[in-house]
């Protein structure tokens, strides 16, 4: 992982000129100035992006807990699941290729998974199973409707049965993929949307099996050097690692803390021992960025093809239409799931500013992203703080992240 280009990651262009009014971008600034507050986040770093053009590339508060060292443009984050977008590419890279098909069942490729069963009653220490009715596809993997038991009200057992398996302790992808061929599945594929990296993982070990090439090595061949997205990957080398931010928790009494986590511990070290697609990146704003724009763009950026624009159009479809019923996540009746994130197909329902079409994603330590086709729109907000769900944990800012960003846009 070569230093960050002292350039730019995209050109620059001044608000007023993109359609955007500096005066109401002013509110995005306030709202980020008073959310790294003394109590409140480290830092943060914010790029939107308007027509293809960087109108915004902000710092915000510190990269580490004793506040010392300001928060960078540079500085390298631990991105987690939005790592998923970039994995859905590279299978989708394959996909074009004809080397996958997206309704190949996945035992085509990795025969480990032909007879799987369904846990349907029993305890974790005594299941009761049936083989599996379906099979399940790549394109189930994509959209997280694999049938995993990966929690849930009523699937607990089930679940109890993969932790077991401990998967996220495996050395490497294909054992992670023998393991998880072993436990029972929750439910039929293709009837279920269960958010979870599980299926993001095996599609991580297809690239490899399929391409020939380790994942990672696939992933800076083909999409991360053509992108000269240079500060993005799986560990950070020593000589860069002062560049990367803290990632903090809320103790019980209330202060922030480090996390305890061995990513934490040892900044820039793999966050898994394998390569994960499921959340294993580093990675900057500016190096997002331009995985962004090339989305936008239809798959290309700066004479890099990466994919076709039918393609893009594809991943950015809602692709649980025809799959379930209603079509939506489980996060919210106005997003549906394309392949690597969300795509909206209701703003009302969802509560927050943004296009129906719009796609995005977010990572476990409060970062998210999202592009916005209609409005040539690309908006970026990377922070390092993994939120707890209590009370005494600070307030989530990205939908009002969002919506002072759109409130900027002219009419």
């Amino acid at each position: 992982m070569p230093a960050l280009a002292s350039t730019s990651p995209l050109p620059i262009s001044k608000t007023e000129a993109a359609g955007v009014s500096s005066e109401r971008l002013q509110r995005l600034d306030d709202l980020l100035r008073n959310a790294v507050g003394d109590k409140g986040y480290l830092g943060a770093v914010a790029l939107i992006i308007r027509d293809g053009k960087i109108i915004d590339h902000q710092a915000y508060g510190h990269r580490d807990l004793v506040r010392s060292s300001p928060m960078r443009k540079d500085t390298i984050f631990r991105i987690y699941s939005m790592t998923k977008p970039v994995t859905s590419v590279a299978v989708l890279q394959l996909v074009e290729k004809g080397r996958i098909g997206l309704d190949d069942p996945i035992s085509h490729h990795l025969p480990e998974f032909a007879k799987m069963q369904r846990f349907v009653g029993g305890t974790a220490d005594a299941p009761h199973t049936e083989p599996a009715q379906r099979p399940i596809t790549v394109r189930q993997l994509l959209t997280h409707t694999a049938g995993f038991a990966t929690g849930g009200a009523g699937y607990e057992e089930a679940t109890r049965l993969l932790e077991r398996a401990d998967l996220h302790g495996s050395p490497d992808l294909k054992t992670f993929v023998s393991r998880l061929s072993q436990v029972p599945l929750a439910t039929e594929p293709g009837t279920r949307f269960k958010y979870d990296g599980t299926g993001i993982e095996v599609l991580a070990r297809l690239v490899e099996v399929v391409s020939g090439e380790s994942f990672d090595t696939y992933l800076q061949h083909h999409i991360l050097d053509p992108l000269k997205m240079s500060d993005t990957g799986f560990a950070v080398r020593e000589r860069y690692r002062h560049r990367i931010a803290d990632i903090t928790r809320m103790s019980d009494d209330g202060p922030l803390m480090l996390d305890d986590g061995p990513s934490a511990i040892n900044p820039g070290a793999r966050l898994n021992p394998y390569p994960s697609g499921a959340g294993g990146l580093y990675s900057t704003a500016g190096d997002y960025a331009r995985f962004c724009q090339m989305l936008m763009n239809g798959g290309r950026l700066e004479g890099a093809v990466i994919l076709k624009r039918k393609t893009v159009d594809l991943m950015m479809a809602n692709q649980l239409q025809g799959q379930l019923d209603p079509p939506v996540n489980e996060f919210s009746d106005g997003e549906g799931f394309g392949f690597g994130g969300y795509v909206v197909i209701d703003s009302a329902k969802r509560g927050r500013a943004g296009s129906v079409g719009a796609f995005g994603w977010s990572g476990a330590a409060s970062t998210t992203f999202t592009i916005d086709r209609e409005e040539t729109l690309i908006a970026i907000l990377l922070m390092q703080h993994l939120p707890n769900g209590e009370k005494n944990d600070l307030p989530r800012i990205a939908v009002d992240f969002y919506n002072r960003v759109y409130e900027a846009l002219e009419p």
